[in-house]
């Protein structure tokens, strides 16, 4: 991977991960439904989790995971050469997004600090609806770059 494209798949990592984060964030603020701060809780991880990194830098984890999964969605849109089919984008995108989804149990039962519990049915569908946006926002940034 030449440098032009290492910089397209960091802003489809930063810009995707950022809006997820921003929607989370929403929701949040909005429901009173704690699935932003889910979303950045790694207190469980060990050495890691005991220091307090703040709000800023457990964003910046989050956006680091998501550029991790940018380049996972783009190397495979190149070797499957699918960039001209949407429905197959959407496709590969859904399928590298769907340990999200069941992520959710994992995240709530590990957390040390207040997090919905792992049988919230409204903060599961909170956080599946703000993990499909960003299912959709990879091959849009994909098409937009590519």
């Amino acid at each position: 991977m030449n440098i032009p494209n290492i910089f397209k798949v960091l802003y489809i990592g930063v810009f995707s991960g950022i809006l997820l984060g921003l929607v989370l964030k929403l929701i949040e603020s909005l429901t009173h439904v704690r699935v932003y701060t889910l979303l950045l809780n790694v207190d469980f991880i060990p050495f890691i989790g005991s220091i307090m990194w703040g709000e800023t830098l457990e964003f910046i984890f989050h956006v680091l995971i998501s550029i991790c999964t940018a380049f996972i969605f783009v190397y495979l849109a190149h070797q499957f050469h699918i960039g001209d089919s949407n429905p197959k984008l959407f496709l590969l995108s859904f399928i590298i997004c769907l340990p999200t989804f069941p992520l959710y149990f994992l995240l709530s039962s590990l957390a040390i600090k207040e997090v919905p519990v792992w049988n919230d049915w409204s903060a599961l569908s909170y956080w599946v609806l703000a993990h499909l946006i960003y299912v959709c926002i990879l091959p849009i940034l994909y098409k937009k770059v590519y």
